[in-house]
């Protein structure tokens, strides 16, 4: 009797937009459930409420923030960033870091004080490589890029789609020699896109676009206490009661035009969300998604796209000088790309004796392998003679896996045009998406365009 009458209770609460006193406990009442509190389901959350909309965030982590990750050393106070490091100098940026009350400054990104290292990504030797001078060719890249100014908004491509863009980056390279220079930079900027030379130059301009190319030499945005957690920390205050943390989809029971019915596991047991509208805003592949009743056009969407493997760590203990910056290349590749999977960098961070080490894969890799992978490196520049005798194995301060990193399909996907199909499913089932496989691999990019071709129709959804 008493499922029968909640199950009135949430038939009557689709069509007029009120909550009653049954089921209340168990049971979020909601516009819109934002499925992931990484940068744009953040941002929508924010947004979606000045909007005077009411929302719930279904987060797996026990922190909103994706792929911005901050370390704090317990003893110093002082922080390193192992994820997001700069945003973009955009309205959309400085608007948000205003309402959230975030300091924010202009830096310009300097040169390394100190010569770095050219390794090899599997022996940590020495390579003979000389850094370019990549100002002409910056400019001669920034041309290419102007042809395609769409991109700098989205997947927003051209029909028929031009063959530049569905070729090997490593082949447009070879047609294009005057960029060649900045091939380097552009790879240092766009780390994550596994085997780099072989992706569809379409993904390497969406990584590396015009807008980073400006920021390069005009200033990005950083936070003024070099903490970018703190943009988070103050969005999950404004958001309080909002937020499901350390939660997941358990099962979807309805997902249709009168709205989404799901059932979400929490830390304090299964609860259940029922609301007019979904944003989703995790990777789409399928092994995400299969709690969210998939139908056949979706299922079929979503299982063409391959991905990538990216993961970001902290390490002490190694001996390295504080003065120590290494980076990968490989002796005997075009522009001397290393091969991946392997280590991209070793830096080291404004916390003695912790250094930042990133790493790369064309395919998903597992935590432990990756963790064995980056400390065995370690230990061959220890051994190569590049540290200082130390007590003990490397250790991880701080581990990230950013992985489903970026999300591709074929060229041939491409030219039969996936992306016009992927942006048609808006709307589809009550069901809205934004986030990295929509645009790009970019806080802040991504803001601009969940600011401007997600929320907006969405909003429009609900009629006046």
């Amino acid at each position: 009797m008493l499922q029968r009458t909640c199950n009135t209770i949430l038939a009557l609460w689709f069509i007029f937009p009120f909550s009653f006193g049954f089921c209340e406990e168990e049971t979020f009442y909601r516009d819109v459930a934002i499925i992931g509190g990484g940068a744009s389901g953040t941002f929508a959350a924010l947004k979606l409420k000045e909007q005077g909309k009411s929302i719930i965030v279904i987060e797996k982590e026990n922190s909103l923030g994706g792929h911005t990750n901050t370390y704090q050393d317990p003893g110093t106070r002082q922080t390193a960033e192992y994820g997001v490091q700069v945003f973009h100098n955009q309205l959309v940026v400085r608007d948000l870091f205003k309402r959230l009350n975030v300091s924010w400054t202009i830096a310009i990104l300097q040169d390394d004080p100190f010569p770095p290292r050219f390794l090899d990504p599997k022996t940590a030797e020495p390579v003979h490589y000389s850094s370019p001078n990549a100002t002409a060719a910056l400019g001669a890249y920034a041309a290419q890029l102007a042809k395609y100014p769409d991109l700098e908004r989205g997947f927003f491509l051209p029909d028929p789609v031009p063959e530049d863009l569905l070729t090997p980056f490593g082949e447009f390279l070879q047609k294009y020699p005057d960029i060649q220079d900045a091939t380097f930079i552009a790879f240092s900027y766009g780390q994550g896109l596994g085997d780099y030379l072989k992706q569809p130059t379409l993904y390497v301009f969406k990584n590396f676009g015009l807008d980073i190319v400006r920021d390069i030499s005009s200033g990005f945005i950083v936070t003024a206490n070099h903490n970018n957690y703190d943009i988070y920390a103050r969005a999950a205050e404004v958001l309080q009661r909002d937020l499901l943390l350390n939660s997941i989809v358990a099962s979807t029971t309805q997902r249709d035009d009168n709205g989404v019915d799901m059932n979400i596991r929490t830390p304090n047991g299964n609860t259940r969300v029922l609301a007019k509208k979904l944003l989703i805003t995790i990777p789409p592949k399928l092994e995400n998604l299969g709690h969210f009743a998939l139908d056949h056009c979706e299922s079929i969407t979503f299982a063409r796209f391959n991905n990538t493997g990216y993961y970001s760590s902290l390490v002490n203990n190694t001996g390295l000088p504080q003065n120590f910056t290494a980076y990968s290349v490989s002796p005997d590749t075009q522009q001397n790309i290393p091969i991946l999977p392997g280590v991209y960098n070793v830096v080291p961070t404004s916390i003695d004796g912790v250094f930042a080490i990133k790493y790369g894969s064309p395919s998903s890799l597992s935590d432990d392998y990756v963790k064995r992978e980056i400390i065995s490196y370690v230990k061959k520049l220890q051994a190569n003679g590049h540290a200082n005798p130390v007590s003990g194995d490397p250790t991880f301060v701080a581990y990230a896996n950013h992985d489903p990193f970026e999300l591709t399909v074929s060229p041939a996907e491409i030219a039969r045009g996936f992306y016009r199909d992927f942006y048609s499913l808006q709307g589809y089932r009550s069901t809205w998406y934004t986030g990295a496989a929509f645009h790009t691999q970019d806080s802040s990019m991504l803001w601009r365009f969940t600011d401007s071709y997600v929320l907006p129709p969405l909003l429009k959804s609900f009629g006046s």
